[in-house]
């Protein structure tokens, strides 16, 4: 079961480990990025970063839809860590459970624009949210469970 899907650039990180993953009580981190499925560097540095006791999953974005849509992961509770709109797309596309995005930070780079204080999107980016709000699916800015949520369709 998914407990929450994110978007963040930093991946695995101290917000991750020690806030989003008690307070949802996962017991799985899957990161679905295809740069990082095939970088054995980056596997084990986020392999460092995973909170004790929480198994971790690097997976390319078709892999992880694979895995995400097989009855073998309905067992785990996940977090889903995505770092970019276009991967979240394209995921919660090819991923029926998912009903809601978390963006926790996307860092500002070229053409992009920010509309919270941690999150930046491109205009190529704007019609992927667009679509993802028609089809009822919750975007919402958070960097941890206890702050309140942004609705980003309010703010694109």
């Amino acid at each position: 079961m998914i407990k929450l899907t994110r978007i963040d650039d930093r991946l695995v990180h101290g917000q991750v480990a020690f806030t989003w993953v008690p307070a949802l009580g996962v017991d799985c981190l899957i990161i679905a990025n295809d740069k990082v499925a095939k970088d054995e560097f980056m596997k084990m540095t986020l392999g460092l970063a995973k909170p004790a006791g929480t198994k971790l999953l690097i997976k390319s974005v078709a892999d992880a839809i694979i895995f995400l849509n097989d009855e073998k992961s309905k067992g785990l509770k996940i977090l889903l860590i995505i770092n970019s709109v276009k991967d979240a797309y394209a995921i919660a596309n090819g991923v029926e459970e998912i009903k809601s995005v978390n963006f926790g930070g996307i860092r500002m780079k070229e053409g992009a624009k920010l509309i919270s204080k941690a999150v930046a999107i491109t205009e190529d980016d704007k019609p992927l949210l667009q679509e993802l709000l028609s089809k009822g699916i919750e975007l919402e800015i958070r960097q941890v469970p206890t702050d309140s949520k942004q609705m980003v369709g309010s703010l694109i």
